[in-house]
């Protein structure tokens, strides 16, 4: 379902993978947040050959932690030399983390409440290790309106030619608009920046669809 509304979802779950390796130490956990069906997981796990380095992957929903760990399997039938993992039911906002060396947040944050997300992502900066890592996914605000407006015309043509309806596109972005609230990429890094972490790019952009590097 993400790939055909989100644009450039699946290079940036690719590229996640390209470019994790650069960041993952030895005995230290990479996590996935918000790790839906595992997408992220299968990439980071196949990539990574760091010794004594796991995955932990979390998500609050028990029907997507349930799949993904059928997936999982499926790959490790498939595929040998899979870094360990663990899927675990779980809200992030609480979660205790363990020593880090690298978090993956993909389209996740946008749907915690404002006033928590800067806790969120200094418990995430508290718990990386210097040099540490925060891919960070989202979908973006713009303050120019003219701006905002023209790359939201053009997601939603995207959505469209990957099948979307004209009310297909309405009821999604009624059922959204309570519950997913994005911020400009200035905000995010402004944020991340106060949570702790010292450098913050904006390595992927896809019309309004993002992914930032953050590094402790």
């Amino acid at each position: 379902m993400i790939r055909r509304s989100a644009a450039g979802y699946t290079t940036i779950v690719e590229n996640i993978g390209n470019l994790a390796p650069l960041f993952a130490q030895e005995n230290s956990k990479i996590y996935d947040l918000g790790s839906s069906l595992g997408a992220v997981s299968m990439v980071l796990r196949s990539a990574i050959k760091t010794p004594n380095t796991s995955i932990v992957a979390i998500d609050n929903s028990s029907a997507m932690v349930e799949k993904s760990r059928e997936y999982l399997k499926a790959q490790e039938m498939m595929i040998e030399s899979l870094l360990p993992i663990e899927v675990i039911e779980a809200d992030i906002t609480d979660y205790p983390f363990e020593k880090a060396s690298l978090f993956a947040m993909n389209f996740t944050l946008q749907f915690i409440k404002r006033e928590e997300r800067l806790a969120l992502l200094q418990k995430i900066s508290d718990a990386l290790l210097p040099d540490g890592a925060l891919f960070l996914s989202e979908k973006l605000s713009f303050s120019d309106p003219s701006e905002h407006q023209m790359l939201n015309n053009l997601h939603i043509q995207f959505k469209r030619s990957q099948g979307y309806s004209e009310l297909e596109i309405a009821q999604k972005r009624e059922s959204l608009e309570d519950v997913m609230k994005i911020d400009s990429f200035e905000t995010h890094k402004a944020r991340l920046l106060e949570a702790g972490f010292s450098e913050v790019y904006l390595w992927f952009q896809c019309m309004n669809f993002s992914s930032i590097l953050a590094i402790k």
